[in-house]
């Protein structure tokens, strides 16, 4: 005999919440599989900036200084004279001497025939930001030349990139320092951040072969409590005032162009114009898109996560080459 029953399909109800039960499935999925995926982004992004920190014992080791943090006339001014940045000089050290040789030192940055200056550098971007393709491209500040962003600066001061020569950080503007210079030891002594970018085309952060405020050059903002000549310490008034990473404010950072304050506000990147009313210091402070904070490098090549509530005085500390302080990094540093 023929069993004249047919085979049973889903009803609606049943389809209904298998649908449901995936769904579920996949909401719990989603943010393990994103939380995997800015794992690995992190893990470049550190791996970027270790290369980086040597990169620059590399040139030491072959020129017994470390990299200039800008090529300029004057330290106090970074858009004098050739305005080339540490990120172009140590090209050679991260296997990019053809790029290298591409720019004509004869000239300034801003006057680059084959424009080496718009390239982006794979080292020198970070991917949880992404700032490959985004440029900068201004009339007034780079005569309309396109700049190529990355992701990573250098400190060179505690207090402002423009006092870099009286309060120096790891590398300073016109000359190299040497191993003996950092006084207070490589091992406590920041060289290098994480820096976020925007598309805005007025925006400098993040461009690699400018030595601006923001663009390749980092500074902290805590003012020196002591008299002049000695040794860095932080002045209290400068406490809450300062640039720790992710800065929200009160201080922003200071640029020679924040056309779009509003913009640069809900990015939570705030900004100011250098030069406007009182705004005669430049500062800016390290950015990142990971949770919490921001990878820095120390000058002995390690690498360091510093949380967005990093205690200034110890941060100003390590940025400092002469405060004669002995920090101890695993408190304060993850």
């Amino acid at each position: 005999m023929h069993d004249a029953r047919r085979p049973r399909g889903f009803t609606l109800v049943e389809l209904l919440v298998v649908i449901a039960i995936i769904g579920v499935l996949v909401s719990l999925l989603l943010p393990a599989v994103q939380a995997a995926r800015e794992a690995a982004r992190m893990m470049q992004c550190k791996n970027n900036l270790k290369q980086l920190a040597l990169a620059i014992h590399t040139y030491e080791n072959s020129l017994k200084v470390y990299p200039a943090a800008a090529i300029v006339q004057n330290s106090t001014d970074l858009r004098s004279g050739q305005m080339y940045s540490w990120m172009v000089m140590i090209l050679p050290q991260i296997e990019q001497q053809t790029l290298y040789d591409q720019f004509d030192f004869k000239n300034t940055v801003l006057q680059q025939a084959n424009d080496p200056q718009a390239t982006f550098i794979a080292p020198y971007v970070c991917p949880s930001d992404g700032a490959k393709g985004k440029y900068l491209v201004d009339s007034a500040l780079t005569s309309g030349k396109r700049f190529a962003k990355g992701n990573y600066a250098a400190y060179c001061s505690p207090f402002h990139t423009d006092l870099m020569d009286e309060f120096p950080g790891a590398l300073i503007a016109g000359r190299g320092q040497e191993p003996r210079d950092i006084r207070d030891g490589l091992t406590n002594t920041v060289v290098c951040s994480e820096v976020r970018v925007r598309a805005n085309e007025q925006d400098q952060r993040g461009v690699w072969a400018l030595p601006w405020s923001g663009a390749s050059l980092l500074a902290f903002d805590m003012h020196h409590g002591g008299s002049t000549g000695s040794n860095f310490t932080y002045l209290s008034a400068s406490l809450t005032q300062t640039q720790p990473p992710n800065n929200q404010g009160p201080n922003a950072d200071m640029l020679y162009s924040c056309t779009d304050l509003a913009g640069a506000q809900l990015a939570k990147m705030p900004c100011n114009t250098y030069g406007d009313g009182a705004m005669r210091y430049l500062s800016a402070a390290p950015r990142s898109n990971h949770p919490g904070g921001v990878h820095i490098a120390l000058m002995d090549g390690s690498v360091r996560f510093a949380n967005d509530q990093v205690d200034e005085i110890t941060m100003a500390y390590l940025i400092s080459i002469n405060d004669g302080h002995v920090v101890e990094l695993d408190k304060v540093l993850r």
